[in-house]
């Protein structure tokens, strides 16, 4: 079996894990930044098994320059989100602010 058959390449920033909706990045951000065990991430994530783990594994092991961007790419998009958000927050994210507000003075 080759490598790639375990995943589902939806578009350059969209790579799944074959039979899932788990992304690449959520195994390698595991992997990569926390340290994390293949064996504890397949614990986290019920929906990927060990062998899918230690295939993400493998694809970033022998394509790291394109998965190192690919994954730098998704933690940027993130953040980016995440200011967006806070600058333009949701209707009602405003209503749960003044609804917390409200309890706590209270």
């Amino acid at each position: 079996m080759e490598i790639e058959q375990y995943f589902n390449f939806l578009s350059d920033d969209d790579i799944r894990i074959a039979g899932t909706r788990v992304g690449i990045e959520t195994v390698l951000y595991d992997y990569i930044y926390c340290s994390r065990t293949a064996e504890q991430i397949a614990d986290t994530y019920p929906s990927i098994s060990l062998e899918q783990v230690y295939a993400t594994i493998l694809y970033y092991l022998q394509n790291r320059e394109k998965v190192e961007a690919y994954i730098v790419d998704w933690i940027e998009h993130g953040e980016w989100m995440r200011r967006e958000q806070a600058r333009n927050p949701s209707p009602v994210t405003l209503r749960l602010r003044r609804l917390a507000a409200k309890l706590d003075s209270s």
